[in-house]
């Protein structure tokens, strides 16, 4: 029988557990350049006994950011500074993916350099409220994309990917979930498009596809991990019947050799169960534990065959060497249920399905 203890081999390299941390935003990177600091390397270093590490979002251009001080990964600077991050896992026999997260209409022109918007599939503005240096701030209708800006856009995550491994990094997780730009695509309410990017599944998911393929060619499959987030309705997102377009996706990228796919599950275990069957490599499964944190029940998902990882958030923050934590059955720091609302399933507790 398997279980989280045993060592996997992800795109070639031999991890020492079953058990990810998660990304979570983190919002450190002070200062102009949006680059990664010393604290930034301590905090990773300190949780390198994690089998794999997944950073916080990552911007792979200017536009691409949602949130104050989030560290970006497309000027020289950035990359430089976040070796000293990878160094650092490094260091302690950690393995790191860097997270690519374009957060499209999700962010503010205040976020911005000076005469950039926030862009997205189609103009349609989400509902709610983004927080800034002057307070929290309406969402804007977003810039929709042109044909040759969402060429830019793929080509933005190429030189972010090829970016992370000049600066050291094990590889790449493309942020396709939680509302973002890639799941903006995906998404009928937020891609009302009438040409090839929109319309119909194949329509909404070729973005997806073809961003994900881009990368991988140019940094080589073994190196690229998708996350995805079927149905989450954070950030304004309405997937009433997500089977299809996620099935469909996965059948597009099955022979593209990832590294892994990513679930950030949702309440329904079924649909779990059915991309697991979609997908023929690596699951990496951050499960639906609502309202708790996921605790180190999630590991029998493990021995069950659900997953072949597991991605813990919350407990992570609040236990460093969470690992070492889970192998001895504790004792758990427990999380501060404010870190944990912003953080691992954050939209999912908006599910009617859900009496608390």
């Amino acid at each position: 029988m398997t279980t989280a203890f045993d060592p996997i081999v992800l795109g070639g390299r031999r991890l020492a557990s079953r058990i990810a941390m998660a990304p979570m935003t983190r919002s450190r990177a002070f200062g102009p350049g949006a680059e990664p600091t010393e604290l930034m390397a301590t905090y990773y270093a300190q949780r390198a006994g994690a089998g794999l590490i997944v950073t916080e979002g990552i911007q792979p251009s200017p536009v691409g950011q949602g949130y104050p001080n989030t560290p970006g990964l497309h000027t020289p600077g950035q990359v430089a500074a976040w070796r000293t991050v990878t160094d650092a896992v490094h260091r302690e026999g950690g393995v790191i993916f860097a997270q690519l997260m374009h957060t499209g209409r999700i962010g503010h022109p205040s976020l911005l350099p000076e005469g950039l918007v926030p862009v997205a599939p189609s103009a349609v503005a989400a509902e709610g409220q983004v927080f800034t240096a002057e307070g929290p701030k309406d969402f804007v209708t977003p810039k929709e994309l042109g044909e040759t800006e969402i060429r830019q856009t793929i080509d933005d995550f190429v030189e972010a990917a090829k970016g992370a491994v000049d600066a050291g990094f094990d590889g790449v997780e493309i942020h396709g979930a939680n509302g973002y730009l890639v799941h903006q695509f995906l998404a009928p309410n937020t891609n009302r498009r009438a040409d090839a990017w929109g319309g119909d599944v194949e329509g909404r998911i070729r973005f997806a596809v073809e961003l994900t393929t881009a990368v991988a060619e140019a940094i080589g499959g073994h190196r690229v991990g998708l996350r995805i987030s079927p149905g989450n309705p954070y950030n304004d997102i309405a997937e009433s019947e997500p089977a299809e377009v996620y099935e469909a996706l996965l059948e597009r990228l099955a022979g593209s050799d990832l590294a892994y796919l990513h679930l950030l599950e949702g309440p329904d275990r079924d649909l779990t169960a059915r991309l697991r069957k979609a997908w023929p490599g690596t699951l990496v499964l951050n499960p639906f534990t609502y309202p708790e944190a996921t605790g180190p029940d999630a590991l029998a998902l493990i021995e069950d065959g659900v997953a072949d990882m597991i991605a813990y958030g919350a407990l992570f923050l609040a236990n460093p060497d969470l690992p070492a934590r889970l192998a001895a059955g504790g004792p758990f720091n427990p999380p501060d249920p404010a870190t944990f609302y912003g953080g691992d399933h954050r939209g999912y507790t908006d599910y009617p399905t859900l009496s608390a």
